[in-house]
């Protein structure tokens, strides 16, 4: 898939946590590239001066009625804190499409469980939405550390069934995502995860027992986005690969964890 530089201009920046942002932008200057689930954007940091790298962002949203892409920050270093500085109206430098995204359902029938934690449930609601336009309705399995950390769950149960789960028990189940009653109550065709590894460690080790197809989205380290800095390096089935060109997105079956 073709890459871009795009000078998005933002339409709007919303803080939904004192960690968390919603940033929404435009491409002034035509339509947006097309994009799939699981892909994910570096945007250049133009409000820090200590800050040389781009970020890694996952698509969270792609409105192409209206021409948007958004993006669901977690503000955790200086640089992806900056990106609270945007106004509307400023631009948003962004390498685009990266990466390669997952699996989308071959057919209607296939039922999926789309499981996130933390920021890892970003790219999981572009996934749903596109998998609503296909006439499907996923399963998310969201999990948290509390009520106040689950983020656009309105979002989410619009386009899918959402069961979640919470550390402090404050909303949803209490505990791990890995550990809801659903995944004893109920079979998927295919299962989809993000968030952090342990988490995808331990669904991945669920789904190689019930003998269910997963993919992971991996969040090594990257610098460039573009499989040339090589600091993202992941060991697997086909020797060393670059996650931010042949993944982010792998199928279990290709990771050498110890599941």
């Amino acid at each position: 898939m073709k890459k871009y530089v795009l000078d998005l201009r933002v339409t709007s920046v919303e803080s939904l946590s004192e960690r968390h942002l919603l940033l929404v932008a435009t491409n002034p200057s035509g339509a947006l590239p097309e994009m799939c689930p699981g892909q994910f954007a570096q945007l250049r940091i133009d409000d820090s001066k200590e800050t040389f790298l781009r970020r890694p962002i996952s698509i969270h949203t792609l409105d192409r009625t209206k021409n948007e892409v958004s993006f669901l920050v977690q503000m955790i270093g200086q640089g992806t804190s900056s990106l609270r500085m945007k106004r509307p109206g400023s631009l948003l430098n962004a390498v685009l499409p990266l990466g390669r995204g997952f699996t989308m359902p071959a057919s209607a029938r296939e039922q999926f469980l789309l499981v996130g934690g933390g920021i890892g449930i970003a790219p999981l609601l572009f996934m749903g939405m596109e998998m609503q336009r296909m006439g499907i309705r996923p399963t998310f399995l969201l999990g948290a550390r509390s009520a106040s950390d689950l983020l656009r769950m309105d979002a989410y149960r619009a386009c899918g069934d959402v069961y979640v789960t919470t550390e402090d028990g404050s909303e949803g189940e209490k505990g791990f995502v890995t550990q809801h009653s659903l995944l004893q109550q109920r079979r998927f065709d295919r299962i989809a995860v993000c968030g952090p590894k342990p988490m995808m460690m331990a669904m991945a080790s669920y789904a190689k027992k019930t003998g269910t197809p997963c993919e992971v989205s991996l969040e090594n380290m990257m610098a460039c986005g573009l499989g040339a800095c090589l600091c993202c390096v992941e060991d697997t089935a086909d020797g060393n690969v670059c996650v931010c060109k042949e993944g982010p997105v792998f199928d279990i079956k290709k990771l050498k964890w110890q599941i």
